[in-house]
């Protein structure tokens, strides 16, 4: 199957906290970052999730941040750091790369955003995504 989401990162699942619904899942990339997914629990029994098996995380370009340093005091549980390797500026929007490690993150910001913080091919940025926002698959 082929997608249209950029952003597969490949890595294995280190817990699994179910609730009711949900279940948050906490992932270990292939690049050694810490990455946090909130599913539905009906979806961690589908894809047999459990601590050691293999995942890939899917965050769509639209949905990530960029901010020019970490943030604490936020509901944001991935901060992944990396640099920028591509900007591409278009009338309204503009589509980051950033190179982080393990593998790229395509952002999708408006113009403005990359313009205000001032970004760059070099600059260093941290990729802010939401734990609802990232969809696993097995691999």
């Amino acid at each position: 199957m082929t997608l249209s989401i950029r952003n597969q990162l490949p890595g294995t699942v280190t817990e699994v906290h179910p609730g009711e619904v949900m279940a948050t899942v906490k992932i270990r990339l292939d690049g050694g970052q810490e990455l946090m997914a909130a599913i539905t629990l009906e979806a961690v029994e589908q894809l047999g999730l459990a601590p050691d098996s293999r995942v890939v995380s899917l965050v769509k370009s639209t949905e990530i941040s960029l901010a020019t340093s970490r943030f604490e005091g936020l509901s944001i549980r991935n901060q992944l750091p990396g640099a920028i390797v591509q900007i591409a500026l278009g009338g309204a929007m503009a589509s980051v790369k950033v190179s982080v490690p393990g593998g790229e993150l395509t952002a999708v910001i408006t113009k403005d955003a990359a313009e205000d913080l001032g970004l760059f091919v070099g600059s260093d940025v941290i990729a802010l995504i939401k734990a609802t926002e990232v969809a696993l698959a097995s691999a």
